[in-house]
């Protein structure tokens, strides 16, 4: 990731040695996991080393709160997944590219263990392949273990791509996949350009053909894995760095190949200007905001790890600063529901967990998984007494049972990796990957008879482990309840206005006609000090306790065209500094659900700032259903409000929370506003049709 993280370039390089960490706690962690080694952590990718060691890479930044020392690139290493130590760093004078321009930083690391290396692919903002400022490009450097010494390539992989209207694209934020049939792809991108992919050559080191764009501009980020048959591409969207009103989240689409097309649960394109997008994770009302930029490992148990940064709402930034972020690294259990990946059941970013990541060799009986790193023929694992094997055989896969059953696959590739060997009930599962981060050479599967046993590594296999298998969570959390329509606070528009409303500032473009409400985009924005002080809202008081409001909305905005940023949508009103916007927005020739906040905020040692920041819900259609559900924190007394959005009336896609604060008097209502000059010069205004405002209890 970018932005604040420039701070980082003129930071000083360190080459501190390793130190011991902390012993980790018998069960259960809390989040950030690297509190204690480093206050900083944005853009984090890991991989478990063939010396049995967790490895993570970050964007540089700071190690302490105070902003006083840092790294152009991080490197940490952990026994445990929770409790993190110093390596070092990538780059020095002794190894910095020399295609890189001094005046560059490095971000958004993704780290790989291919042919037998370690890869590691990076972005550079300047670079000395232009004359030119802002040319971003992606490189790899190559290390015989995690820790390095690392060695560039000597070449961009992916040069700097001039953008259409001027500049060059953010070609930033790369990421490497494998395919089953040994094809090696990258994807990268954001905002400026989209997501992109194309093919790699064997070593990894360069492209190869025609690039392929996969997802719009809406995402950056981008990472890859492949479960159930599907390719999941997984993007972060929105704000990265707003401090406490940081909007960042991460979305899914899937695809039956990797260049796609990638769709969401509800078979909306992620490249379509109506923008699709399954959410993985976003902020709920807890401590954290700014979910996103992520990555993830397996444990030894099976249960997969989501790994990404987070934002602190209640102090986001660097001692005395109200500007410099800090964006620590957090992790959380990735479920898969229906299909689907999900962090925590749907729960969102824990502050802490009761169960930890299983990272330690344990006696297992029943379900297990076992497995070990492998460099040739003849080497692999066995369990349940030897009666089921999984090995290398002359270039294949092969499982057996004790039955003398045995299947084999050929490997695509000659190349040193892991097989982890899973027998849940009477099956048995066996997987082949090079490093373990979702993206398997081979899988194979046999029936497997009941029973228990030893199991051990086959042929001089190393870094063996075994340990209980995993239990897959299948039931998401529930969304809020949807109760009865409250006639007291709701308002069908079926005579004039009803009882109840106020206008912040009259609009004479809004009147009640044929059942709705009707109120074109008028020329002002909250978020727009020129025109904030004109702009009308329609507001009412809102009942305590639980409630959801709702609204089904028409906005001619079409699609694909230029209409900024014409919006409409349910509004909650504190006072002009605080206050959250959940609305249907024209963005370039994108179209969102955007649930915007807005809030004074003082920082610790530093003046107040006023922040906005935007978090994304599903996709918008012709006519969409908008939901805010609001609830009251139980620990804080908090007001807190969580956005859904539909294009049926049925199928809803619930997304991020926002707060405010405990004691305050809140009021909801309408809003129809963004119109440019521009926008109505070619456009004229659009018209929001509001059918009706509805509060449930």
């Amino acid at each position: 990731m970018i932005r604040l993280s420039l701070l980082a370039a003129g930071l000083t390089l360190l080459t501190t040695g390793l130190t011991h960490a902390a012993a980790p706690p018998a069960a259960g962690y809390t989040n950030p996991v690297t509190a204690g080694y480093s206050a900083d952590f944005p853009d984090p990718s890991m991989i478990k080393g063939r010396d049995g060691w967790w490895y993570a890479y970050s964007t540089g930044g700071p190690y302490a709160k105070d902003g006083h020392d840092g790294d152009s690139y991080k490197i940490a290493r952990s026994r445990d997944l929770t409790h993190w130590e110093k390596v070092g760093s990538v780059f020095g004078a002794d190894n910095r590219p020399t295609w890189a321009d001094p005046t560059s930083g490095f971000w958004a690391p993704d780290i790989r263990y291919l042919n037998g290396k370690y890869v590691l692919y990076f972005t550079v903002h300047n670079t000395t392949t232009t004359p030119d400022n802002w040319d971003y490009a992606i490189g790899a450097a190559t290390a015989p273990t995690p820790a390095g010494p690392w060695t560039d390539s000597g070449a961009p992989v992916v040069a700097p791509r001039p953008a259409a209207g001027g500049g060059f694209e953010w070609t930033i934020d790369p990421a490497e996949f494998t395919d089953t049939d040994g094809t090696r792809y990258l994807y990268w991108g954001s905002y400026n350009g989209g997501i992109h992919a194309v093919r790699l050559t064997a070593d990894g080191l360069r492209t190869v053909g025609a690039v392929t764009n996969v997802a719009r501009d809406r995402f950056e980020g981008p990472y890859v894995v492949k479960h159930g048959g599907y390719y999941y591409l997984f993007g972060s969207s929105s704000n990265c760095c707003a401090g406490p009103t940081t909007g960042y989240a991460v979305f899914a689409g899937r695809s039956r190949s990797p260049l796609g097309p990638f769709v969401d649960r509800l078979g909306n394109d992620l490249n379509a200007s109506r923008t699709g997008g399954t959410p993985v994770v976003a902020s709920i009302g807890n401590r954290w905001v700014g979910t996103g930029h992520s990555s993830m490992v397996t444990d030894l148990s099976g249960q997969q790890w989501f790994a990404y940064h987070a934002v602190d709402r209640t102090d986001p930034f660097v001692t005395n600063s109200n500007g410099w972020l800090l964006r620590p690294m957090l992790l959380d259990r990735l479920d898969w529901i229906d299909g689907w990946p999900v962090v925590n059941a749907g729960a969102g970013p824990s502050e802490s967990s009761k169960v930890s990541p299983v990272t330690t060799s344990s006696a297992a009986t029943g379900d297990v998984r076992v497995e070990a790193d492998v460099t040739g023929t003849g080497q692999g694992v066995s369990a349940r007494g030897g009666r089921v094997s999984a090995v290398i055989d002359n270039g294949r896969l092969r499982l057996t049972n004790r039955f003398g059953l045995s299947r084999s696959v050929q490997l695509p590739l000659n190349v040193p990796g892991t097989i982890a060997l899973e027998i849940r009930g009477n099956q048995a599962t066996a997987e082949f990957s090079e490093d373990r981060l979702g993206d398997p050479l081979a899988t194979l599967q046999l029936p497997m008879s009941a029973g228990s046993g030893s199991a051990a590594p086959v042929g001089g296999a190393g870094n063996f482990s075994i340990a209980p298998l995993y239990k897959p969570v299948t039931r998401a959390v529930p969304t809020p309840r949807i109760g009865k329509v409250d006639s007291r606070y709701s308002d069908e528009f079926n005579r004039g206005l009803g009882a109840g409303w106020t206008w912040r500032n009259v609009s004479p473009d809004a009147t009640v006609a044929n059942g709705a409400l009707q109120w074109k985009t008028e020329a002002n924005d909250l978020t727009d000090n020129n025109t904030a002080a004109k702009a009308s809202l329609l507001l009412r008081d809102q009942p305590t306790g639980n409630f959801v409001v709702e609204t089904k909305l028409h906005l001619n905005v079409g699609t694909d065209t230029v209409r900024n940023y014409q919006q409409a949508g349910l509004f909650v009103y504190l006072d002009d500094e605080n206050w959250m916007r959940l609305d249907h927005v024209a963005g370039g020739t994108g179209r969102f659900i955007e649930f915007g906040k807005r809030m004074r905020f003082t920082p610790v040692g530093a003046p107040s700032v006023v922040t906005f920041g935007r978090a994304m819900i599903g996709p918008p259609a012709e006519t969409t259903w908008l939901r805010l559900a609001h609830d009251v924190v139980p620990q804080t007394g908090e007001h807190r409000y969580r956005a859904a959005s539909s294009t049926d009336g049925k199928h809803w896609v619930w997304g991020a929370a926002w707060i405010l604060p405990a004691g305050t008097t809140p009021r909801i209502g309408l809003v129809s506003q963004g119109s440019s000059a521009q926008t109505e010069v070619q456009y004229g205004k659009a018209t929001a049709l509001f059918d009706y405002f509805r509060v449930t209890r």
